[in-house]
């Protein structure tokens, strides 16, 4: 009985096992066509050199302020405007930002314009992005570039024609899992010719973080390598502009400084590097 018993249940089972054989057979296709889509997926989701460059671009757009640098270390830290909107994209693929910095009380008045040019890191230098710094031919064509509607900007043949010298690169990497940075990078030690307040040579410290922030640290020095020009404490740390605040609106930051605080931030901060 037993024995018919496992008889039957093998007469079943063959049965079944075919059923089922093809059951398990479907199932099993089924999985390899799904693992497949999920492993394409995930080859798709996987970060290119072009990935990189576009995710400094997005972090680099737009306004962003020092206006908690400057309440919490007035003596070193000013309220600075930092601005930054696409301008065009080279034939090669990378992208080319209108840069400018103000005060933050005269936003139409800045101190310092800029050209960044953002492409991938070459691929022999253990980087992921290449960010250059260019001056700007005219630069009083171009400012308050952002702030104009686009049919008021140079157009993008202008843009190109209108990029002058080279004036820093930095390159920058991803940063490790768990840091609060995302890119990072600096110039060479070295750095890069210039000849603004007694200066020889400058550099450029830049880190982008997770929470919008950029930070800038740039530096000039003379032959000694003697620091001229540029904050001694740290870089400057800009976040996002506020929606809106209503404690700002009565701020002393926000309100016009008077004429010998305006030489001492002049004759502090790097007004023209070029």
């Amino acid at each position: 009985m037993g024995s018919g018993e496992d008889t039957g249940a093998g007469v079943g089972g063959g049965g079944g096992g075919g059923a089922g054989g093809v059951v398990r057979g479907a199932v099993l296709k089924a999985l390899v066509v799904v693992g497949g889509v999920l492993l394409l997926r995930r080859l798709r989701r996987s970060t290119t050199r072009w990935d990189h460059a576009r995710a400094v671009v997005d972090a680099l757009y737009g306004e962003k302020f020092s206006r908690e640098q400057a309440r919490k270390d007035p003596d070193n830290y000013f309220n600075l405007r930092m601005l930054t909107c696409p301008a065009t994209e080279m034939v090669d693929g990378s992208r080319v930002l209108y840069f400018e910095q103000a005060f933050w009380r005269s936003p139409e008045k800045p101190f310092r314009q800029r050209f960044y040019m953002v492409k991938p890191c070459p691929k022999d230098m253990k980087c992921d992005v290449e960010l250059s710094s260019y001056a700007i031919r005219d630069v009083e064509e171009y400012k308050n570039f952002c702030d104009r509607p686009k049919d008021q900007r140079p157009q993008p043949e202008e843009v190109i024609a209108d990029i002058a010298e080279h004036l820093t690169t930095i390159h920058l990497s991803r940063c490790d899992r768990g840091k609060r940075c995302l890119y990072k990078g600096s110039t060479p030690p070295e750095g890069f010719p210039n000849s603004w307040s007694g200066a020889t040579y400058c550099t450029s410290d830049l880190s982008i973080h997770k929470n919008g922030e950029v930070h800038i640290w740039d530096k000039g020095f003379d032959d000694d390598g003697n620091q001229v020009w540029g904050t001694k404490a740290g870089p400057y740390e800009f976040k996002p502009a506020p929606k809106s605040n209503y404690d700002d609106m009565f701020s002393p930051l926000n309100f016009s400084a008077p004429l010998t605080l305006e030489k001492k931030i002049e004759s502090s901060f790097a007004i023209d590097d070029q």
